[in-house]
């Protein structure tokens, strides 16, 4: 059972959204690797609810982009700390990074994700 989960919700241009998948299931074997006990991603489908904020407000997501959430389960927050360490220097996470820093191979805006850790409430 996961005692520490990370949560991450953000916009995807659908043009990039098969590119995406294929990255994040690399993430997730190296996120396993590391020490997460699952890694999970999935794209929006139904999300409004009238009264409420939605993610793509949240997100400021534009007509031609999916919303993607995600979480990564660990067994306590020192397991995600280590494993985020150890994720960050992974040599692998270079190629899949480095879109992120050449905006010409951008395929999504880092900086509109929305990103926490979270302890158990109710399980």
């Amino acid at each position: 059972m996961a005692n520490y989960i990370d949560g991450f919700v953000l916009p995807i241009p659908r043009k990039h959204l098969d590119e995406y998948k294929r990255v994040a299931e690399t993430v997730a074997k190296i996120w396993k690797e590391h020490g997460a006990l699952a890694y999970f991603e999935y794209f929006g489908d139904d999300l409004n609810l009238e009264g409420t904020r939605s993610f793509p407000e949240a997100t400021d997501a534009k007509e031609d982009e999916a919303i993607v959430f995600g979480w990564v389960a660990f067994d306590s927050k020192a397991s995600r700390d280590l494993a985020n360490e150890r994720v960050a220097s992974d040599p692998r996470m270079t190629d899949l990074i480095s879109p992120l820093t050449d905006p010409s191979k951008m395929i999504f805006d880092a900086k509109r994700m929305v990103f926490g850790g979270f302890k158990p409430l109710v399980q």
